[in-house]
């Protein structure tokens, strides 16, 4: 079986609280840590490789950002879905080409650049494009923002993601992320969303468990640069250490 084909497979009849989690990966270390651990899947961050690399989350090269997702594809023998941003500005067959070259499975797309929301028409037509280009061949995780970018009114952003998502979905997303998304609103957005929901899980226990966003609806939970952020914490930690 092609990993694509797993990863999909992965996405299926999921149970309430047993959502699929997926941590994210930096890079090689990181990834060989992860899937040893038993993950059967991974997702790249963004934010957690620009902070590796040295840049500002959304200024990574597109060059940087195919060599660290194909580092981290190399390192494992397990299915990898990246988050490539809004495209680098790429056109779907290229962006398409670079992702399979790279070893990923699957992307992330965001539906905004630079804090405003794209128009979805136009959105949902590229992700169109985006599926057309990769057939079967890649899992695309379609983000919406509506809740980072909208008007702060959380029932209002989550009508307006299952509008968004309606017309992503038509468009070939495998899956929607409404990232940001309150766990209160996560059972209105399961009702109106078709097909599997990516929530975003905290790692401070401030938020719901990833069994708990699953019992909410999630498909599956993925944590941005939380595991990232985490280790910095930790290394920071044992240089104080070492500096007494």
């Amino acid at each position: 079986m092609r990993k694509v084909d797993t990863f999909r497979a992965l996405h299926r009849n999921r149970l309430p609280g047993d959502p699929l989690v997926l941590p994210g990966p930096w890079d090689a270390i990181s990834a060989r840590v992860l899937a040893e651990a038993g993950f059967p899947a991974l997702a790249t961050p963004s934010a957690g490789i620009a902070a590796a690399l040295g840049h500002r989350d959304g200024s990574v090269p597109a060059d940087e950002m195919f060599a660290a997702v194909a580092r981290v594809c190399g390192a494992v023998d397990i299915p990898v879905s990246a988050d490539v941003e809004g495209g680098y500005g790429l056109a779907p067959k290229e962006l398409v080409e670079r992702l399979l070259e790279a070893g990923a499975v699957g992307c992330n797309l965001e539906d905004s650049h630079q804090g405003v929301l794209k128009d979805p028409h136009e959105h949902a037509e590229w992700l169109a494009e985006v599926r057309y280009a990769a057939g079967d061949r890649l899992f695309v995780n379609a983000r919406v923002d509506t809740f980072s970018y909208g008007d702060g009114d959380p029932q209002q952003a989550a009508e307006r993601a299952i509008e968004r998502a309606a017309s992503y979905v038509a468009a070939g997303a495998d899956c929607v992320y409404p990232i940001g998304a309150p766990a209160d609103v996560l059972p209105l957005l399961r009702s109106g969303i078709q097909g599997p929901l990516n929530m975003f899980g905290r790692l401070d226990g401030e938020g719901p468990s990833p069994t708990e966003l699953g019992e909410l609806g999630a498909t599956r939970v993925t944590f941005g640069p939380g595991l990232q952020r985490w280790a910095a914490l930790a290394l920071q930690g044992m240089a104080g250490e070492l500096k007494r």
